[in-house]
This record gives C-alpha cells, sequence and structure tokens, in this order.
C-alpha cells in the first residue's frame, strides 16, 4: 500500500505544483482538466491502495521506476496544460463545447467509472479469510479479462482528445503500451489457472477491448 502510494502519488504532487505557479491559474478549460486529472490520481493515490485486500510486497526498484514515470508525465501533462496549452484554450469556457472537449469528457467518466468498477469487482471477488483465486465475471468482466485496463485506455483516450495535445496523446499511447501486454499475460494467466472454467467462458471472451482484442 505505502509503495502504490509513492509511485502514483508524484503525479498528483507535480500536476497540483505546475498549477500553483501558472499565471492563469483560474481559467477554464484547464481547470476542468486539472479537475478531472486529479480526480483520477487522487483516487489512485491516496484510495485505492487503501482499499486493496491482498498483502503482496512491491520492490523497490518498481516504485522508484513508477515515481520517476509518473513525475515525468505530472511535468508533461502539466505543461501541456499551462507551459505549452493548445491555443484554442484561450476561448475560455467556449472550448467546452467543441466536439473534442464534449467527446474527451464523455469519454473521461465513462472510462474511469469502469475502472473504478472493474476494480471493486477484483476486490469482492473473495469473502474475508478466502484465500482461493477466482474468474471476474461480472460487469466488463463478461467480456475482457482486464476490464479495468479497458476502462483506463478509454479515460486516457478521452484526456487525449479533450486536450488535443501532443502531451495527451503520448500518454495515451504510454497506457496502450503498458497495459496492452499486462492484459495479454493476463488473458494466458486465466487461460491457465481456470482451464474448463475459462473455456466455457472463452467463446465472448477478449483480452482488453470487448469484441476486438
Amino acid at each position: 500500500r505505502v509503495g502504490w502510494t509513492l509511485m502514483e502519488a508524484p503525479v498528483f504532487v507535480v500536476m497540483a505544483a505546475i498549477w500553483l505557479q501558472a499565471d492563469e491559474r483560474w481559467h477554464v478549460p484547464e481547470e476542468v482538466l486539472l479537475a478531472l486529472f486529479q480526480l483520477h490520481y487522487a483516487q489512485r493515490s491516496f484510495v485505492f491502495p487503501w482499499l486493496m485486500t491482498g498483502r503482496s510486497r512491491m520492490p523497490v526498484a518498481i516504485v522508484l521506476m513508477g515515481a520517476l514515470f509518473n513525475t515525468l508525465n505530472g511535468i508533461m501533462q502539466g505543461g501541456g496544460l499551462w507551459w505549452y496549452p493548445n491555443p484554442d484554450f484561450q476561448q475560455g469556457a467556449a472550448y467546452l463545447l467543441h466536439w473534442n472537449a464534449l467527446a474527451g469528457i464523455l469519454l473521461f467518466v465513462v472510462g474511469l467509472a469502469v475502472n473504478w468498477h472493474s476494480d471493486h469487482v477484483i476486490r469482492h471477488l473473495r469473502k474475508p479469510g478466502d484465500t482461493n483465486h477466482y474468474l471476474p465475471k461480472k460487469g466488463l468482466y463478461r467480456y475482457v479479462t482486464s476490464a479495468n485496463y479497458f476502462g483506463e485506455i478509454v479515460e486516457w483516450l478521452g484526456w487525449a482528445i479533450l486536450t488535443w495535445s501532443w502531451a495527451g496523446f503520448v500518454f495515451f499511447w504510454f497506457t496502450c503500451a503498458n497495459l496492452v501486454p499486462r492484459a495479454n499475460s493476463i488473458y494466458h494467466k486465466y487461460e491457465h489457472e481456470f482451464g474448463d472454467e475459462f473455456a466455457n467462458h472463452k467463446p465472448k471472451l477478449k483480452r482488453v477491448i470487448p469484441f476486438i482484442y
């Protein structure tokens, strides 16, 4: 839990620090973007790890590498909002009526909801004291083995479209490069671990993108 917090929190702190030094601190749409970004990372840094039910340990190297990535990503995303912003941000609140802003907000919120619900499903697979492993089947787990990753991919696709910036699209690319291979590994892990149960569920089950992959 501590390792997870130390790994994820830097991006929240860096984004807040960049916002605090910005000349136009109270300016729409940057404030809406900041609120969405910080909502995700407040939950991911300070709530999610303390809801975990497992007792596994995290290698220090993973914590350090994750913290480094999140620090650099905070600089990139914060810089994309306040140092090198999309020129259309100067339109203020009117920017949020653009097609990309409306689509981006919708995708971000839907992805966030899918991610949070999928994490909830995983946390409640076992009753207290139960150490068995179970194949998740609720929510979008009926269609993919990594529904939580799918939610996060949708979320950051929404962010990229909403910001319409190189910073946003690079982060989306990194998200896919990280989560899609992990989703593939989880798919094969479940296939091996759950045998016939997985085989019966397999015909409609994809790795991370429903009906596609």
